[in-house]
Protein backbone atom coordinates (compact mmCIF):
# COMPACT_ATOMS: atom_id res chain seq x y z
CA UNK A 1 0.00 0.00 0.00
CA UNK A 2 1.09 3.89 -1.06
CA UNK A 3 2.22 5.75 1.39
CA UNK A 4 3.11 9.54 1.03
CA UNK A 5 6.39 10.70 2.10
CA UNK A 6 6.28 13.76 4.69
CA UNK A 7 7.76 16.05 2.17
CA UNK A 8 4.38 14.76 0.34
CA UNK A 9 2.43 15.29 2.85
CA UNK A 10 3.51 18.82 3.38
CA UNK A 11 3.10 19.43 -0.05
CA UNK A 12 -0.53 18.11 0.08
CA UNK A 13 -1.45 20.50 3.35
CA UNK A 14 0.02 23.88 1.68
CA UNK A 15 -1.64 22.88 -1.76
CA UNK A 16 -4.90 21.94 0.26
CA UNK A 17 -4.03 25.57 2.22
CA UNK A 18 -4.04 27.73 -0.77
CA UNK A 19 -7.07 25.94 -2.16
CA UNK A 20 -9.05 27.30 1.35
CA UNK A 21 -7.30 30.60 1.11
CA UNK A 22 -8.88 31.14 -2.54
CA UNK A 23 -12.07 29.83 -1.66
CA UNK A 24 -11.93 32.17 1.31
CA UNK A 25 -11.18 35.17 -1.16
CA UNK A 26 -13.53 34.43 -3.42
CA UNK A 27 -16.30 34.57 -0.67
CA UNK A 28 -14.93 37.90 0.95
CA UNK A 29 -14.79 39.33 -2.41
CA UNK A 30 -18.39 38.10 -3.24
CA UNK A 31 -19.47 39.53 0.33
CA UNK A 32 -17.52 42.69 -0.43
CA UNK A 33 -19.38 42.74 -4.32
CA UNK A 34 -22.71 42.30 -2.60
CA UNK A 35 -22.24 45.07 0.37
CA UNK A 36 -21.15 47.55 -2.25
CA UNK A 37 -24.12 46.83 -4.32
CA UNK A 38 -25.76 47.30 -1.43
CA UNK A 39 -24.68 50.24 0.12
CA UNK A 40 -24.63 52.27 -3.61
CA UNK A 41 -28.29 51.13 -4.29
CA UNK A 42 -30.11 54.83 -3.81
CA UNK A 43 -32.80 55.66 -4.12
CA UNK A 44 -34.49 57.24 -8.05
CA UNK A 45 -37.25 58.89 -6.64
CA UNK A 46 -37.33 62.65 -7.64
CA UNK A 47 -37.43 65.47 -5.07
CA UNK A 48 -39.64 68.08 -6.25
CA UNK A 49 -41.82 70.73 -4.38
CA UNK A 50 -44.72 70.62 -2.52
CA UNK A 51 -47.69 72.23 -4.22
CA UNK A 52 -50.67 73.09 -2.60
CA UNK A 53 -54.25 73.26 -4.40
CA UNK A 54 -57.05 74.84 -1.89
CA UNK A 55 -60.27 72.40 -2.58
CA UNK A 56 -63.37 72.36 -0.80
CA UNK A 57 -63.16 68.62 -0.29
CA UNK A 58 -66.99 69.02 1.17
CA UNK A 59 -68.21 70.52 -1.48
CA UNK A 60 -66.62 68.00 -3.96
CA UNK A 61 -67.53 65.03 -1.84
CA UNK A 62 -71.33 66.43 -2.49
CA UNK A 63 -70.57 66.53 -6.32
CA UNK A 64 -69.13 63.03 -6.17
CA UNK A 65 -72.09 61.83 -4.16
CA UNK A 66 -74.98 62.62 -6.68
CA UNK A 67 -73.07 61.04 -9.62
CA UNK A 68 -72.85 57.94 -7.06
CA UNK A 69 -76.38 57.81 -6.96
CA UNK A 70 -77.15 56.83 -10.94
CA UNK A 71 -77.31 53.32 -11.63
CA UNK A 72 -74.87 52.73 -14.31
CA UNK A 73 -74.90 49.41 -14.35
CA UNK A 74 -73.18 46.92 -17.24
CA UNK A 75 -73.69 43.15 -17.22
CA UNK A 76 -72.20 40.76 -19.90
CA UNK A 77 -74.84 39.73 -22.03
CA UNK A 78 -77.54 41.80 -21.07
CA UNK A 79 -78.05 45.14 -23.00
CA UNK A 80 -77.33 48.00 -21.52
CA UNK A 81 -80.03 50.36 -20.09
CA UNK A 82 -80.21 53.91 -21.93
CA UNK A 83 -82.12 55.72 -18.85
CA UNK A 84 -79.09 55.94 -16.11
CA UNK A 85 -76.30 56.90 -18.93
CA UNK A 86 -78.55 59.67 -20.09
CA UNK A 87 -78.78 60.64 -16.37
CA UNK A 88 -75.12 60.82 -15.55
CA UNK A 89 -74.39 62.63 -18.86
CA UNK A 90 -77.17 65.49 -17.83
CA UNK A 91 -75.93 65.83 -14.00
CA UNK A 92 -72.51 66.15 -15.31
CA UNK A 93 -73.31 69.20 -17.54
CA UNK A 94 -75.37 70.61 -15.24
CA UNK A 95 -72.94 69.80 -12.09
CA UNK A 96 -69.94 71.54 -14.31
CA UNK A 97 -70.87 73.89 -15.87
CA UNK A 98 -67.56 75.96 -16.26
CA UNK A 99 -65.82 72.45 -17.50
CA UNK A 100 -68.87 72.57 -20.43
CA UNK A 101 -68.35 76.04 -21.65
CA UNK A 102 -64.11 75.47 -22.33
CA UNK A 103 -64.38 71.52 -23.48
CA UNK A 104 -66.69 70.28 -26.08
CA UNK A 105 -68.56 67.13 -26.14
CA UNK A 106 -69.25 64.87 -28.30
CA UNK A 107 -71.61 61.37 -27.54
CA UNK A 108 -70.16 58.55 -29.16
CA UNK A 109 -71.84 55.38 -30.51
CA UNK A 110 -74.82 56.68 -28.15
CA UNK A 111 -73.35 56.88 -24.82
CA UNK A 112 -69.30 57.34 -24.32
CA UNK A 113 -68.74 61.15 -23.88
CA UNK A 114 -65.81 62.31 -25.46
CA UNK A 115 -64.56 66.20 -24.63
CA UNK A 116 -61.84 68.18 -26.34
CA UNK A 117 -60.29 71.29 -24.69
CA UNK A 118 -58.43 72.92 -27.55
CA UNK A 119 -55.14 73.82 -27.12
CA UNK A 120 -53.50 77.04 -28.73
CA UNK A 121 -50.63 75.43 -30.36
CA UNK A 122 -51.94 72.34 -33.18
CA UNK A 123 -47.77 71.08 -33.58
CA UNK A 124 -48.56 69.86 -30.26
CA UNK A 125 -49.66 65.93 -29.63
CA UNK A 126 -52.64 65.77 -27.54
CA UNK A 127 -53.00 63.62 -24.16
CA UNK A 128 -55.93 62.14 -23.51
CA UNK A 129 -56.80 60.90 -19.96
CA UNK A 130 -59.41 58.47 -18.92
CA UNK A 131 -62.36 57.41 -17.13
CA UNK A 132 -65.47 55.17 -17.59
CA UNK A 133 -69.26 55.70 -16.87
CA UNK A 134 -70.17 51.80 -15.79
CA UNK A 135 -70.16 50.17 -13.12
CA UNK A 136 -70.46 46.24 -11.83
CA UNK A 137 -73.54 45.06 -10.17
CA UNK A 138 -74.33 44.59 -6.40
CA UNK A 139 -74.27 40.88 -5.52
CA UNK A 140 -75.06 41.20 -1.87
CA UNK A 141 -76.57 44.41 -1.28
CA UNK A 142 -77.61 43.59 2.18
CA UNK A 143 -74.24 43.02 2.87
CA UNK A 144 -73.30 46.83 2.70
CA UNK A 145 -72.88 48.98 5.72
CA UNK A 146 -74.94 51.68 3.40
CA UNK A 147 -77.14 51.35 0.31
CA UNK A 148 -74.85 50.98 -2.91
CA UNK A 149 -76.03 54.00 -4.67
CA UNK A 150 -76.66 56.15 -1.70
CA UNK A 151 -73.51 58.25 -1.85
CA UNK A 152 -73.92 58.54 1.40
CA UNK A 153 -71.10 60.60 3.08
CA UNK A 154 -70.16 59.67 6.41
CA UNK A 155 -67.39 58.89 9.11
CA UNK A 156 -65.21 60.45 6.32
CA UNK A 157 -66.14 58.73 3.66
CA UNK A 158 -67.83 58.78 0.60
CA UNK A 159 -70.09 55.59 0.33
CA UNK A 160 -70.97 53.92 -3.36
CA UNK A 161 -70.68 51.80 -6.45
CA UNK A 162 -67.88 53.79 -8.65
CA UNK A 163 -66.41 55.71 -5.69
CA UNK A 164 -63.30 53.76 -6.52
CA UNK A 165 -63.98 52.19 -9.97
CA UNK A 166 -64.18 55.02 -11.71
CA UNK A 167 -67.17 57.42 -11.28
CA UNK A 168 -64.05 59.04 -8.96
CA UNK A 169 -61.89 59.70 -11.64
CA UNK A 170 -64.55 61.34 -14.32
CA UNK A 171 -66.00 63.52 -11.62
CA UNK A 172 -61.78 64.82 -10.48
CA UNK A 173 -61.14 65.25 -13.84
CA UNK A 174 -63.83 67.41 -14.45
CA UNK A 175 -63.22 69.57 -11.03
CA UNK A 176 -59.65 69.91 -12.28
CA UNK A 177 -61.50 71.50 -15.25
CA UNK A 178 -63.49 73.75 -13.90
CA UNK A 179 -60.77 74.99 -11.31
CA UNK A 180 -58.27 75.81 -14.39
CA UNK A 181 -60.61 77.32 -16.42
CA UNK A 182 -61.82 79.79 -13.67
CA UNK A 183 -58.45 80.67 -13.46
CA UNK A 184 -58.61 81.78 -17.29
CA UNK A 185 -56.01 78.28 -18.01
CA UNK A 186 -55.71 77.32 -21.77
CA UNK A 187 -53.88 74.32 -22.38
CA UNK A 188 -51.10 74.98 -25.43
CA UNK A 189 -51.61 71.17 -26.04
CA UNK A 190 -54.71 69.79 -26.80
CA UNK A 191 -56.96 67.50 -23.87
CA UNK A 192 -58.89 64.62 -24.50
CA UNK A 193 -61.16 63.58 -21.70
CA UNK A 194 -62.94 60.30 -22.52
CA UNK A 195 -65.12 58.25 -20.89
CA UNK A 196 -66.47 54.79 -22.10
CA UNK A 197 -69.72 53.16 -20.78
CA UNK A 198 -69.18 49.56 -21.22
CA UNK A 199 -65.30 49.13 -19.41
CA UNK A 200 -66.89 46.55 -17.44
CA UNK A 201 -67.64 44.50 -19.97
CA UNK A 202 -64.95 44.66 -22.65
CA UNK A 203 -65.52 48.19 -23.71
CA UNK A 204 -66.55 47.44 -27.55
CA UNK A 205 -69.41 49.72 -27.45
CA UNK A 206 -67.21 52.36 -25.84
CA UNK A 207 -63.49 53.10 -25.73
CA UNK A 208 -62.93 51.24 -28.61
CA UNK A 209 -65.60 53.32 -30.52
CA UNK A 210 -63.64 56.75 -29.16
CA UNK A 211 -60.59 55.37 -30.23
CA UNK A 212 -62.06 54.58 -33.36
CA UNK A 213 -63.61 57.88 -34.03
CA UNK A 214 -59.70 59.48 -32.97
CA UNK A 215 -58.00 57.33 -35.29
CA UNK A 216 -60.11 58.42 -38.42
CA UNK A 217 -59.66 61.80 -37.59
CA UNK A 218 -55.67 60.79 -37.94
CA UNK A 219 -55.12 61.91 -34.19
CA UNK A 220 -51.47 60.48 -32.45
CA UNK A 221 -51.25 61.14 -28.66
CA UNK A 222 -48.79 61.91 -26.48
CA UNK A 223 -49.50 59.81 -23.86
CA UNK A 224 -52.56 58.28 -22.45
CA UNK A 225 -53.40 58.20 -18.55
CA UNK A 226 -56.15 55.13 -17.64
CA UNK A 227 -56.95 53.51 -14.26
CA UNK A 228 -55.04 50.34 -13.41
CA UNK A 229 -52.76 51.07 -9.92
CA UNK A 230 -53.15 53.05 -7.29
CA UNK A 231 -51.56 54.07 -4.38
CA UNK A 232 -50.71 51.16 -2.04
CA UNK A 233 -50.44 51.25 1.96
CA UNK A 234 -49.41 48.23 3.90
CA UNK A 235 -49.33 46.04 0.68
CA UNK A 236 -45.87 45.49 0.10
CA UNK A 237 -44.54 43.96 2.93
CA UNK A 238 -41.70 45.76 4.63
CA UNK A 239 -42.16 48.95 2.94
CA UNK A 240 -43.10 52.07 5.32
CA UNK A 241 -43.88 54.58 2.54
CA UNK A 242 -47.31 54.54 0.60
CA UNK A 243 -46.36 53.65 -2.98
CA UNK A 244 -47.99 55.10 -6.08
CA UNK A 245 -47.93 52.55 -8.56
CA UNK A 246 -47.83 53.41 -12.25
CA UNK A 247 -48.72 50.31 -14.86
CA UNK A 248 -46.60 50.30 -17.92
CA UNK A 249 -48.73 47.38 -18.85
CA UNK A 250 -51.39 44.86 -18.45
CA UNK A 251 -51.59 41.20 -18.57
CA UNK A 252 -53.53 39.55 -21.88
CA UNK A 253 -56.19 37.33 -20.82
CA UNK A 254 -57.48 34.18 -22.36
CA UNK A 255 -60.44 31.52 -21.99
CA UNK A 256 -60.53 28.35 -22.52
CA UNK A 257 -63.04 25.79 -22.90
CA UNK A 258 -61.69 22.24 -22.67
CA UNK A 259 -64.19 19.07 -23.10
CA UNK A 260 -64.08 15.84 -22.93
CA UNK A 261 -66.18 12.81 -24.39
CA UNK A 262 -66.84 9.03 -23.11
CA UNK A 263 -70.32 6.71 -24.08
CA UNK A 264 -72.49 7.97 -21.39
CA UNK A 265 -74.85 5.40 -19.61
CA UNK A 266 -75.79 4.41 -16.21
CA UNK A 267 -73.42 4.50 -13.48
CA UNK A 268 -73.77 0.84 -12.25
CA UNK A 269 -71.37 0.08 -15.29
CA UNK A 270 -69.00 2.80 -15.16
CA UNK A 271 -65.78 2.17 -17.71
CA UNK A 272 -62.17 3.13 -16.24
CA UNK A 273 -62.36 6.71 -16.60
CA UNK A 274 -65.41 8.97 -17.24
CA UNK A 275 -65.43 11.98 -19.17
CA UNK A 276 -65.13 13.65 -15.92
CA UNK A 277 -62.32 11.54 -14.94
CA UNK A 278 -60.62 12.39 -18.29
CA UNK A 279 -60.95 16.08 -17.69
CA UNK A 280 -59.91 15.80 -14.35
CA UNK A 281 -56.83 14.70 -15.00
CA UNK A 282 -56.31 17.57 -17.60
CA UNK A 283 -57.00 20.05 -14.99
CA UNK A 284 -54.69 18.26 -12.33
CA UNK A 285 -52.10 18.50 -15.23
CA UNK A 286 -52.06 22.31 -15.99
CA UNK A 287 -52.89 23.10 -12.11
CA UNK A 288 -49.26 20.37 -11.65
CA UNK A 289 -47.34 22.12 -14.26
CA UNK A 290 -47.95 26.03 -13.85
CA UNK A 291 -46.27 28.42 -16.39
CA UNK A 292 -42.61 29.25 -15.63
CA UNK A 293 -41.89 32.14 -13.02
CA UNK A 294 -39.75 34.98 -14.87
CA UNK A 295 -38.83 38.38 -13.73
CA UNK A 296 -39.79 40.72 -16.46
CA UNK A 297 -40.05 44.48 -17.51
CA UNK A 298 -41.66 46.04 -16.24
CA UNK A 299 -42.09 44.04 -12.41
CA UNK A 300 -38.23 43.91 -13.11
CA UNK A 301 -38.14 47.97 -12.89
CA UNK A 302 -40.63 47.89 -9.88
CA UNK A 303 -38.44 46.03 -7.78
CA UNK A 304 -35.76 48.60 -9.26
CA UNK A 305 -37.60 51.70 -8.17
CA UNK A 306 -38.72 50.27 -4.19
CA UNK A 307 -35.50 48.38 -3.41
CA UNK A 308 -33.24 50.97 -2.74
CA UNK A 309 -35.93 52.24 0.04
CA UNK A 310 -36.48 48.59 2.00
CA UNK A 311 -33.60 48.10 4.73
CA UNK A 312 -30.14 46.84 4.30
CA UNK A 313 -31.42 43.14 4.38
CA UNK A 314 -33.48 43.61 1.48
CA UNK A 315 -31.38 45.72 -0.35
CA UNK A 316 -29.26 43.29 -0.50
CA UNK A 317 -31.13 40.62 -1.92
CA UNK A 318 -32.67 43.80 -4.60
CA UNK A 319 -29.67 45.33 -5.38
CA UNK A 320 -28.09 41.55 -5.89
CA UNK A 321 -30.23 40.04 -8.47
CA UNK A 322 -28.15 38.29 -10.79
CA UNK A 323 -27.34 36.44 -7.67
CA UNK A 324 -30.75 36.18 -6.07
CA UNK A 325 -33.38 35.80 -8.28
CA UNK A 326 -34.10 32.34 -8.42
CA UNK A 327 -34.78 33.15 -4.06
CA UNK A 328 -36.57 36.16 -5.58
CA UNK A 329 -39.02 34.46 -7.59
CA UNK A 330 -39.15 31.46 -4.89
CA UNK A 331 -40.71 33.95 -2.60
CA UNK A 332 -42.82 35.80 -4.38
CA UNK A 333 -44.16 32.62 -5.82
CA UNK A 334 -45.17 31.53 -2.56
CA UNK A 335 -48.41 34.67 -2.40
CA UNK A 336 -51.10 34.57 -4.76
CA UNK A 337 -51.30 38.52 -5.55
CA UNK A 338 -47.43 38.41 -6.16
CA UNK A 339 -47.33 34.81 -7.58
CA UNK A 340 -49.50 36.59 -10.67
CA UNK A 341 -46.43 39.44 -10.94
CA UNK A 342 -44.36 36.60 -12.37
CA UNK A 343 -46.07 34.29 -14.27
CA UNK A 344 -49.10 33.55 -16.69
CA UNK A 345 -51.61 32.18 -14.03
CA UNK A 346 -54.14 29.37 -14.51
CA UNK A 347 -57.22 29.49 -13.08
CA UNK A 348 -59.96 26.64 -13.98
CA UNK A 349 -63.33 27.87 -12.67
CA UNK A 350 -66.18 26.59 -14.45
CA UNK A 351 -66.84 22.48 -14.25
CA UNK A 352 -70.09 20.86 -15.46
CA UNK A 353 -70.59 16.71 -16.10
CA UNK A 354 -74.09 14.85 -16.08
CA UNK A 355 -76.79 16.66 -14.90
CA UNK A 356 -77.74 13.66 -12.33
CA UNK A 357 -76.19 11.48 -9.93
CA UNK A 358 -76.43 8.11 -11.41
CA UNK A 359 -76.07 8.98 -15.18
CA UNK A 360 -72.68 8.98 -16.81
CA UNK A 361 -71.73 11.83 -19.03
CA UNK A 362 -71.54 11.46 -22.38
CA UNK A 363 -69.64 15.04 -22.29
CA UNK A 364 -68.17 17.47 -19.34
CA UNK A 365 -66.44 20.55 -19.97
CA UNK A 366 -64.25 22.77 -18.21
CA UNK A 367 -63.46 26.37 -17.90
CA UNK A 368 -59.90 27.66 -17.01
CA UNK A 369 -59.12 31.62 -17.08
CA UNK A 370 -55.52 32.49 -18.21
CA UNK A 371 -54.10 35.86 -17.61
CA UNK A 372 -50.78 36.15 -19.88
CA UNK A 373 -47.41 38.05 -19.02
CA UNK A 374 -45.77 40.24 -21.47
CA UNK A 375 -43.84 38.29 -23.69
CA UNK A 376 -46.26 35.50 -24.19
CA UNK A 377 -49.12 35.48 -26.47
CA UNK A 378 -52.57 33.78 -26.44
CA UNK A 379 -51.24 31.26 -28.79
CA UNK A 380 -48.20 30.54 -27.29
CA UNK A 381 -50.49 30.04 -23.94
CA UNK A 382 -52.75 27.51 -25.90
CA UNK A 383 -49.68 25.29 -27.54
CA UNK A 384 -48.56 25.06 -23.98
CA UNK A 385 -51.67 23.77 -23.18
CA UNK A 386 -52.28 21.47 -25.01
CA UNK A 387 -48.73 20.02 -24.76
CA UNK A 388 -49.21 19.86 -20.94
CA UNK A 389 -52.56 18.20 -21.36
CA UNK A 390 -51.10 16.05 -24.03
CA UNK A 391 -54.59 14.22 -24.35
CA UNK A 392 -56.03 13.77 -28.19
CA UNK A 393 -59.86 12.74 -26.17
CA UNK A 394 -59.25 16.70 -24.91
CA UNK A 395 -60.78 19.00 -26.96
CA UNK A 396 -59.25 22.58 -26.07
CA UNK A 397 -60.82 25.51 -28.31
CA UNK A 398 -61.40 29.30 -26.89
CA UNK A 399 -64.64 29.99 -25.05
CA UNK A 400 -67.34 31.16 -27.07
CA UNK A 401 -69.04 34.82 -25.74
CA UNK A 402 -65.11 35.27 -24.07
CA UNK A 403 -62.62 37.40 -25.39
CA UNK A 404 -58.59 36.70 -26.18
CA UNK A 405 -56.44 39.40 -26.03
CA UNK A 406 -51.99 39.37 -25.49
CA UNK A 407 -50.89 41.49 -23.31
CA UNK A 408 -50.51 45.00 -23.77
CA UNK A 409 -46.86 46.34 -24.91
CA UNK A 410 -45.03 48.16 -22.53
CA UNK A 411 -44.72 51.42 -22.33
CA UNK A 412 -41.34 52.93 -21.42
CA UNK A 413 -40.81 54.69 -18.12
CA UNK A 414 -38.04 56.93 -19.16
CA UNK A 415 -40.24 59.70 -21.58
CA UNK A 416 -41.11 63.28 -20.02
CA UNK A 417 -44.79 61.96 -19.86
CA UNK A 418 -43.99 59.98 -17.31
CA UNK A 419 -41.74 61.70 -15.75
CA UNK A 420 -44.15 64.40 -15.60
CA UNK A 421 -46.32 61.88 -14.24
CA UNK A 422 -44.22 60.99 -10.93
CA UNK A 423 -43.81 64.89 -10.73
CA UNK A 424 -47.31 65.30 -10.16
CA UNK A 425 -47.98 62.34 -7.86
CA UNK A 426 -45.09 63.71 -5.53
CA UNK A 427 -45.64 67.19 -6.15
CA UNK A 428 -49.56 66.30 -4.84
CA UNK A 429 -48.65 63.44 -1.82
CA UNK A 430 -44.80 64.33 -1.07
CA UNK A 431 -44.49 60.94 1.30
CA UNK A 432 -45.33 58.55 -1.35
CA UNK A 433 -42.67 56.74 -3.69
CA UNK A 434 -43.86 56.38 -7.00
CA UNK A 435 -42.47 53.04 -9.24
CA UNK A 436 -43.47 51.31 -12.42
CA UNK A 437 -45.30 48.13 -12.00
CA UNK A 438 -47.68 45.55 -14.25
CA UNK A 439 -51.76 45.81 -14.18
CA UNK A 440 -52.81 42.07 -13.47
CA UNK A 441 -56.61 42.94 -15.09
CA UNK A 442 -57.92 44.56 -17.93
CA UNK A 443 -58.86 48.27 -18.93
CA UNK A 444 -59.88 50.51 -21.81
CA UNK A 445 -56.63 51.77 -22.58
CA UNK A 446 -55.77 49.11 -24.38
CA UNK A 447 -58.11 50.30 -27.27
CA UNK A 448 -55.61 53.42 -27.54
CA UNK A 449 -52.68 51.29 -28.65
CA UNK A 450 -53.02 52.98 -32.34
CA UNK A 451 -52.74 56.31 -31.06
CA UNK A 452 -49.43 56.29 -28.86
CA UNK A 453 -46.73 54.61 -27.68
CA UNK A 454 -47.31 55.93 -23.97
CA UNK A 455 -50.35 54.49 -21.98
CA UNK A 456 -49.82 54.33 -18.21
CA UNK A 457 -52.48 53.21 -15.76
CA UNK A 458 -52.87 54.75 -12.49
CA UNK A 459 -55.17 56.94 -10.25
CA UNK A 460 -54.43 58.64 -7.03
CA UNK A 461 -56.77 56.72 -4.83
CA UNK A 462 -55.40 55.21 -1.71
CA UNK A 463 -56.11 51.33 -1.50
CA UNK A 464 -54.70 48.96 1.91
CA UNK A 465 -55.23 45.52 2.19
CA UNK A 466 -58.47 45.57 2.75
CA UNK A 467 -59.87 48.39 0.22
CA UNK A 468 -58.30 46.11 -2.63
CA UNK A 469 -61.90 43.77 -1.39
CA UNK A 470 -64.21 46.60 -1.89
CA UNK A 471 -63.51 47.12 -5.58
CA UNK A 472 -65.90 45.56 -7.08
CA UNK A 473 -67.14 44.09 -3.78
CA UNK A 474 -68.92 45.25 -0.86
CA UNK A 475 -68.66 48.73 0.99
CA UNK A 476 -67.03 50.63 -1.63
CA UNK A 477 -65.89 53.81 -0.57
CA UNK A 478 -63.28 56.67 -0.89
CA UNK A 479 -62.20 59.00 2.24
CA UNK A 480 -63.40 62.40 1.49
CA UNK A 481 -59.40 63.33 1.87
CA UNK A 482 -57.95 61.38 -0.59
CA UNK A 483 -60.97 62.39 -3.19
CA UNK A 484 -59.58 66.28 -2.69
CA UNK A 485 -56.02 64.38 -3.53
CA UNK A 486 -57.64 62.86 -6.94
CA UNK A 487 -58.70 66.69 -7.59
CA UNK A 488 -55.62 68.13 -7.06
CA UNK A 489 -53.98 65.62 -8.95
CA UNK A 490 -55.49 65.85 -12.18
CA UNK A 491 -55.88 69.63 -11.76
CA UNK A 492 -51.87 69.42 -11.28
CA UNK A 493 -51.41 67.07 -14.17
CA UNK A 494 -53.43 68.97 -16.69
CA UNK A 495 -51.12 72.20 -15.30
CA UNK A 496 -47.84 69.95 -15.98
CA UNK A 497 -48.83 68.61 -19.39
CA UNK A 498 -51.35 70.47 -21.44
CA UNK A 499 -48.83 73.38 -20.36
Amino acid sequence: MYEPTPKQVGMMKSAFKKILLGILALVVLLLAVLVFNALTFSSVQQKVQLVKLKVDEQAAARRLSGALKIKTITINGQKIDPKPFTAFRAYLEKTFPEAHKVLKREIINGHALLYTWQGTDSKLEPILLMGHQDVVPIAAPKSWKHPAFSGLIKDGYIWGRGALDDKSTILALLEGVSHLAKQGFKPKRTVYLAFGHDEEIGGAEGAKQIAKTLKERKVKLQYVLDEGLAITEGILAGLKPPTALIGLAEKGYLTLKLVAKSAGGHSSMPPPHTAVGILSTAIHKLEGDPFPASLRNPVDLLFQHIGPEFGFGRKMIFSNLWLFRPILLGILSKKNSTNAMIRTTTAATMFSGSNKENILPSQASATVNFRILPGETTKSVIARVKKVIDNPKVQIKVASGSFAKDPSFVSSHTTDSYKQLVKTIQQVIPEVIVAPSLVMGGTDSRHYKDLTQSIYRFMPIRVGPKDLKRIHGINERISVKNYGECVQFYTQLLKNTAK
